[in-house]
């Protein structure tokens, strides 16, 4: 019988996985439970203690030492009491072996329930410490169950959860599938510890590069960050922390073997390595790879980095749908802004236009004062009324001779006189509105071109009237030349016609 028990806490050792001491504490909570309903009181103290070596069950219960005992559950004689103990006093408590001889079905079954319970609790409690302490690890394993909201991976123990945030999106899993996933977080729940993994977090790049990388594990490359889009491309920015090595080719590895290892772990996923600088704008510029950078401005109040590419580079720096700016953002920490050269430099001389008008419009106002003047004003003025003087050339085809420049009577004697226009061998005239600025010591006087020129009206009345004399010359001339035609066509009768 004994070795019969013995046994079968060796074989629940063995089942659940637990220490030999855990089941027997399991047992002994049992058999408490279960002969206390039988054979002692309700609030009664008492103890089960199972030898581990002969698997003998001894029951103690405590007793309160009287004279003459009237309940032999709750009480002992004082001479019985000092036998267990040679100092015990009246009204004073002993632990005194009372192991029942038998336990009743009910007990018996009460004992079971109590058992598997407390070797669930023994479980669940050292599965959760168990995994606890791998929380940022990569463990290994087997797709059980796939679910519509989440896949249940078999981890050996107990059952992982694999939420729908934490999947990669081009990923397809199937039943039997092994995989490597990041122990995220154990929650301990009522229904015992819950273990979630990810896929998809940027810590699994990095396990990743621990284990394919010796010089990672080492520390002698470090993983200074990594910024991840799940499914499409990582960025891992890293440094060495000796002198003579080269981090970006102890990541890649020969012929890109390590590198394609995480990549085919990963499902495809692209991984750029990009060397880490402590100067901001080189690993800004680092991180934009391969597209070419011709400046990197950085704003520290604002923290935005203003990036120039060439106009060619714009769509290779952006990236897909940004995808490259984005990453590179999360990596350097800092707002990202790209712009091609040509909007750069439009955008610099409109800043600069913009700031020469407000010193222009402050210098105005008086509220800067306005450089001073190195030339004289009367040097100034001459060359104001150098500028303000127009020669216009005009073609005499297109635009008639401006006769208001003459003088009024020789406009007069035009209008008399009728004789054959003579053809204008000009080919241009220039007119000359001069604009003179006297300069003198004190103020200076202007003059505007409607106080010399003659009013509209006046000019207006001078062309009607030059109209109406081109007008006559034109009748007179066409009237001379119809009675040359009639000259020039004889009158042929009928009857010479006949003759001939």
């Amino acid at each position: 019988m004994k070795s019969e028990f013995l046994l079968a806490i060796t074989q629940l050792s063995a089942e659940k996985n637990l220490s030999k001491e855990v089941v027997i504490s399991a047992v002994e909570s049992a058999l408490e439970s279960a002969y206390r309903k039988d054979h002692f009181a309700a609030n009664q103290n008492i103890e089960v203690k199972i030898n581990p070596d002969t698997g003998k069950v001894e029951v103690w219960a405590e007793k309160v030492a009287v004279e003459q005992p009237d309940d032999e559950r709750k009480e002992i004689s004082l001479n019985k009491a000092r036998l267990i103990n040679p100092d015990v006093q009246l009204e004073e408590t002993v632990m005194v072996e009372a192991t029942p001889p038998n336990a009743g079905r009910i007990a018996a079954q009460t004992a079971k329930q109590v058992i598997l319970q407390r070797l669930h609790e023994a479980e669940h409690s050292a599965i959760f410490e168990e995994y606890a302490d791998k929380e940022g690890d990569i463990i290994s394993g087997v797709v059980q169950r796939i679910e519509p909201r989440q896949v249940l991976i078999e981890l050996g123990r107990t059952e992982a959860v694999l939420p729908p945030a934490e999947q990669m999106p081009s990923e397809r899993y199937r039943v039997g599938q092994r995989l490597r996933v990041l122990l995220l977080e154990v929650v301990q729940t009522n229904k015992g510890p819950r273990v979630i993994v990810s896929r998809s977090h940027p810590d699994l790049v990095k396990r990743l590069f621990e284990i394919e990388v010796p010089e990672v594990f080492s520390g002698a490359v470090e993983i200074k960050s990594i910024a991840r889009e799940a499914s499409h491309r990582t960025k891992v920015a890293v440094a060495a922390r000796q002198e003579g090595i080269d981090p970006v080719g102890c990541c890649v590895g020969l012929r890109g073997i390590r590198i394609q290892n995480i990549v085919n772990e990963l499902s495809g996923e692209k991984i750029d390595v990009v060397l880490w600088n402590s100067d901001t704008a080189v690993f800004i510029a680092n991180a934009l790879s391969p597209a070419q950078i011709v400046n990197v401005e950085l704003n520290k109040e604002e923290g935005v980095a203003t990036v120039i590419v060439p106009d060619r580079q714009l769509s290779l720096a952006i990236g897909r749908e940004g995808q490259n700016a984005r990453l590179t953002a999360k990596l350097s920490g800092w707002r990202v802004d790209i712009k091609p050269v040509s909007v750069y430099e439009e955008e610099k001389a409109e800043a600069e236009r913009a700031r020469a008008e407000l010193q222009a419009v402050a210098e105005e106002t008086g509220e800067v004062e306005a450089e001073p003047v190195e030339e004289p004003a009367a040097e100034l003025l001459v060359e104001a009324e150098e500028e303000v003087a127009v020669v216009a050339k005009v073609p005499v085809a297109e635009v008639p001779v401006e006769l208001e420049a003459l003088e009024p009577g020789i406009v007069e004697e035009a209008e008399e006189e009728e004789p054959e226009p003579e053809p204008v061998t000009v080919e241009e005239v220039e007119v000359v509105v001069p604009f003179v600025v006297p300069v003198t010591a004190g103020t200076s006087e202007i003059r505007f071109a409607e106080d010399i020129m003659p009013d509209r009206g006046v000019r207006r009345k001078k062309e009607k009237k030059k109209k109406a004399g081109r007008t006559k010359i034109q009748e007179s001339e066409e009237q001379r030349m119809k009675g040359v035609r009639r000259l020039a066509v004889p009158e042929v009768s009928v009857d010479d016609e006949e003759e001939a």
